[in-house]
This record gives C-alpha cells, structure tokens and sequence, in this order.
C-alpha cells in the first residue's frame, strides 16, 4: 500500500505552492498584469517577474494540471521533501527557468506555468530515489528525459495546448530538467567537500 509522506516537513513546501497558485489565479487578470513573466517588463526592470511567472496559469485547466502535477510528484518523492530545501529548490528553479527563457528564447515574450518548475522537481526527486537504490528513480529519469527529447524533436502536445489555451512551453521544461541536474550536482559538490 502507498504510505503517504503527510507530515508538515514532507507537505508544508507543495500545500503553500497550491495556496499561492490558487489565490493567485482568483487575483486575475491582475496577477498576470503584475506578474507574468512579460519580456518587456522584464527589461524596463521587474525583476520579480522571473521568479512570479511561474506560479500563475492560463485558465482553470492549465491550472488543475499543474497542482495534480504537484501532487503527483509529492506523493511519489515527498518523503524527500524538507520546507527550507523545497522552498530554496523552487527559488531556484523559478529562476533558473524564467532566466533561460530569456536569455535562451528570445522570441517568449511571455509565460505563465509551473510546469518548468516541476521538470526540475521530478528530476532532483527521481536522482533521491537513485541515491535510495530504487529502480524506480533510474525509470523516472529515463523517462522524464525521453519525455523532454520527444517534445524538442515533435513540438508540444496540441491537445494540451487546446486544453490551457496557450502555446506549451516545452523549453521551460527543458530548463527546468536542466536546473535540477545543476542542483544534483551543487548537492554532491557540496557533499564532496564536506566528506
């Protein structure tokens, strides 16, 4: 039976990215006025942008796709989770993602959507499964890189691209997977130097 990490340590971290998603998207259209990743904001310096992009959404569904991604991704690595990593983790992400869109993809001129974020997270909680032994954390690997590999050489998914109403921005998952192998190495760096 699947035993669920359900104490605040393991939860605290995805139940704030749910309330601050939710509340967020009942804030609009304001919320994405003041805080979508909008190149040309980003340039006349709103910096925070970067970071708050990443947690606004398109419509409902867009945004009832990316807390069930939430979820999934804490039921199957939550025991992993500590609120001061997690939080630091999707900082970092957050940045990470929003910083390669920009620089990278100078043609985005603006974005909303944690799935680049959650790229990231599925890696770094697919490499602790490795780190456990788990077979399952090389499958996850795997598979989230042939996930990425197919959308860079098929495009994105068109019926999820109906379903949020707006392009998939399948290079912010692609940055995202990318900052969270950047994080596993910093961690085994850090462990390293440490030893």
């Amino acid at each position: 039976m699947l035993r669920l990490p359900y104490s605040w340590s393991h939860s605290l971290g995805p139940l704030l990215v749910v309330a601050v998603s939710i509340m967020l998207f009942f804030a609009e259209p304001s919320s994405s006025m003041w805080l979508a990743f909008d190149r040309e904001a980003i340039a006349q310096g709103q910096w925070w942008r970067l970071l708050t992009g990443n947690f606004l959404h398109t419509n409902l569904n867009h945004l009832q796709l990316n807390l069930a991604a939430v979820l999934l991704l804490w039921s199957l690595h939550g025991q992993y989770y500590r609120t001061g990593h997690y939080a630091m983790m999707l900082f970092t992400l957050s940045l990470g993602v929003s910083f390669g869109l920009y620089v990278f993809e100078p043609t985005m001129q603006w974005y909303v959507g944690l799935s680049g974020i959650l790229h990231g997270v599925f890696v770094w909680g697919a490499y602790q499964d490795i780190r456990q032994g788990l077979t399952s954390g090389w499958i996850l690997m795997i598979g989230v890189w042939v996930k990425i590999l197919n959308e860079q050489l098929s495009g994105p998914s068109v019926g999820i691209a109906q379903l949020i109403q707006a392009s998939v921005a399948i290079d912010a998952h692609l940055f995202g997977a990318f900052c969270g192998l950047i994080i596993i190495i910093c961690s085994l760096i850090k462990l390293q130097k440490s030893s």
